[in-house]
């Protein structure tokens, strides 16, 4: 096959995620849509935290203190004193915590007490990512995008700083450096997954079966392990260029909206596939999970701002 042959192949490839990238050209994204979106994820972190689950010893028991487990003292030592103390006072501490953020949530909700609400968000998001998720795990060496890092809140802080009134007005883009965070996001998750404890097949394989989904998607789940671990490597070394290469486009104008395409695709699959759903139907889950509080970036990315320019938009359009 020829040079010329192999470029026009490529071409004709990334039509079909250029065209989903242009595919909502009139839809603005605005301070206040992220307002609105990051209220809904508090509003539902807030309801699963007042899951029967959650309001006995079990909770602190079986989710809290585990994610001390395997990690160095600073986070373990914190994680587990936090996990002995809600367990000895499960509802006493527990309706305040929900509480909290179902405040947060409704503050987002109406546009009075939407700033106030995003800057407390920040100090909480931080709280709940050191004693509730052991900084997910980043800490331990072992974690990944697959495992839930860099974590759900560490995004809810992220997209509380880009929906931060400018100026006083919230009808306006989101923050310019998104794209940046974006960036970081895939490129991270690229180093995090070629960290010696992640960068084999077997690794990759038991994280997938990490999580037991219903008993169709854990078919899948074993049949995509499997296949994993049998091509070992090479397998991640693919899933790691995949990762870089999303978080490097988005360093570019002209790319960055595929990347946002790209990255959906990829986010939404991991959610489903690694992150089983955020376990949301089992009761005792307390957020979505990181996949699908990333794609709002996506979204964002897609739909606002850093899209390319509408003359190149058009110049696409003609020419496919």
């Amino acid at each position: 096959m020829s040079t010329t042959e192999s470029i026009d192949k490529l071409r004709g490839a990334a039509l079909p995620l250029r065209r989903l990238a242009l595919a909502v050209p009139d839809v603005r994204v605005t301070r206040r849509s992220l307002q609105l979106v990051v209220g809904l994820f508090w509003l539902l972190d807030g309801g699963l935290q007042f899951q029967p689950f959650m309001l006995r010893t079990s909770f602190a028991r079986d989710v809290l203190a585990p994610v001390g487990d395997g990690q160095p003292q600073f986070v373990a030592g914190p994680v587990h004193w936090a996990a002995n103390l809600i367990a000895a006072h499960p509802v006493a501490w527990d309706v305040p915590f929900a509480s909290i953020q179902v405040l947060l949530g409704l503050g987002m909700l109406v546009p009075r007490t939407a700033r106030l609400a995003l800057a407390a968000s920040l100090p909480w998001a931080l709280g709940v990512w050191f004693f509730g998720e052991g900084l997910s795990g980043l800490a331990s060496g072992n974690a990944s995008l697959i495992t839930g890092a860099p974590g759900s809140v560490v995004i809810y802080g992220v997209l509380a700083l880009a929906a931060w009134p400018r100026r006083g007005r919230s009808d306006v883009l989101p923050a310019r450096w998104l794209p940046l965070v974006w960036a970081a996001f895939w490129i991270g998750a690229a180093v995090l997954q070629a960290l010696p404890m992640n960068n084999t097949g077997a690794d990759v394989s038991s994280t997938l079966l990490a999580f037991g989904g219903p008993s169709r998607l854990a078919s899948f789940q074993a049949s995509l392990a499997g296949w994993v671990s049998h091509h070992g490597v090479a397998a991640v070394v693919v899933l790691v260029a995949v990762e870089a290469l999303i978080g490097l486009a988005a360093l570019s104008r002209r790319t960055v909206a595929v990347s946002a395409a790209v990255g959906l695709l990829a986010l939404l699959a991991t959610w489903v596939v690694g992150q089983d759903f955020g376990q949301l139907y089992t009761g005792q889950a307390t957020d979505p999970n990181t996949a699908l509080v990333a794609t709002v970036m996506a979204g964002a990315l897609l739909a606002g701002h850093y899209r390319r320019p509408r003359e190149y938009a058009d110049r696409l359009r003609r020419r496919t």
